[in-house]
């Protein structure tokens, strides 16, 4: 499949200040030379343990977040330096769901203000209130939904007010930023079959950020592994769940609970040791080492790359080396 975006390289560093003249003594290194290609059509989904980075990634993605380094292309074209109402058809083309649907709504604004607004500010051709009905239909909810405030809604309700929001101006990439982690479990499954029935009635192209790998193995077709701001593996997902390569990704996977207790009760979990360090301070070398149990000296003195192990598998760990 053709590629959509592609980010290349890019890095996002945010800088710590002191002192009366606010000078920059340090940088929070939240994404650091992050390479990922996402293809028309597919889920890609973006996981890793809170902090690693995806989120600030997610926004950078959304030009919410100006990267340091690097470039993002789009169609064909370089949207990292585009401003003001330059970035107004990229804006159109790429929405968002985000993590929690009651912050993300308007408390002041019913529904369909809400849904109104979007359609005015980008100035939709066509039937502004027909079109409400329709979009609120799509996510499954009922017209008189237009005319009730967040707080009167579930969870559930407010998600697909997020969900039509983002799919008012038929973009052609929604980001969904942990769209399901605040919801009830039986409530998540509605919301990740809506996902999937309007990625195929629409065509859609998802970034899905996630902690819970369950929900990101079931709704993505390939899955990017990251760790204190870099990308440690990418694969399709049956693989990298069926054959992860990385000692990170194996460790996420061996922490997935298992349904069947007595399974669960015999199996060996390999527990990482350590603290996660500080992106202000990370370490020399692979930023995994410190955890690592394969870690050896040429993981501390170099940066491992993403190497291709497959055509749509690939690592970056000098244990394969080694193992080879």
């Amino acid at each position: 499949m053709e590629a959509l975006m592609r980010i290349e390289g890019v890095s996002v560093h945010f800088p710590v200040r002191k002192g009366l003249l606010q000078r920059q003594v340090a940088a929070v290194r939240a994404v650091e030379n992050v390479t990922l290609e996402l293809r028309k059509g597919e889920a890609l989904g973006l996981v890793g343990e809170s902090g690693c980075g995806k989120t600030t990634l997610a926004r950078t993605v959304l030009r919410l977040v100006e990267p340091t380094e690097g470039a993002i292309w789009f169609d064909g074209q370089n949207i990292t330096d585009l401003k003001g109402k330059g970035l107004a058809p990229y804006r159109r083309r790429v929405a968002a769901i985000f993590q929690d649907p009651f912050s993300s709504l308007n408390p002041r604004m019913t529904s369909g203000q809400i849904l109104t607004e979007v359609l005015k500010v980008h100035k939709y051709p066509g039937d502004v209130t027909a079109r409400v009905q329709e979009l609120l239909s799509l996510c499954g909810l009922a017209p008189r939904f237009a005319d009730l405030f967040p707080h009167e809604m579930s969870g559930g309700q407010r998600q697909r007010v997020g969900i039509a929001r983002a799919l008012a101006l038929d973009p052609e990439i929604i980001v969904c930023d942990e769209a399901v982690s605040a919801l009830d479990v039986s409530i998540q499954a509605q919301i990740i079959n809506l996902l999937e029935e309007l990625r195929t009635k629409f065509g859609l192209t998802y970034l899905f950020i996630g902690h819970d790998l369950s929900v990101v193995r079931h709704l993505c077709d390939r899955v990017a592994v990251m760790y204190l701001g870099r990308v440690m593996e990418t694969a399709d997902s049956e693989e990298i769940f069926a054959n992860p390569r990385h000692p990170y990704t194996r460790a996420l996977i061996d922490a997935i609970p298992t349904p069947d207790p007595e399974g669960e009760r015999g199996r060996e979990h390999v527990a990482l040791g350590g603290e996660i360090p500080s992106p202000l301070n990370p370490p020399s070398g692979c930023v995994f080492h410190t955890r690592c149990p394969l870690a050896m000296e040429r993981c501390r003195q170099e940066v491992p790359v993403l190497e291709r192990l497959t055509r749509d598998h690939a690592a970056a760990c000098f244990a394969l080396d080694a193992e080879a």
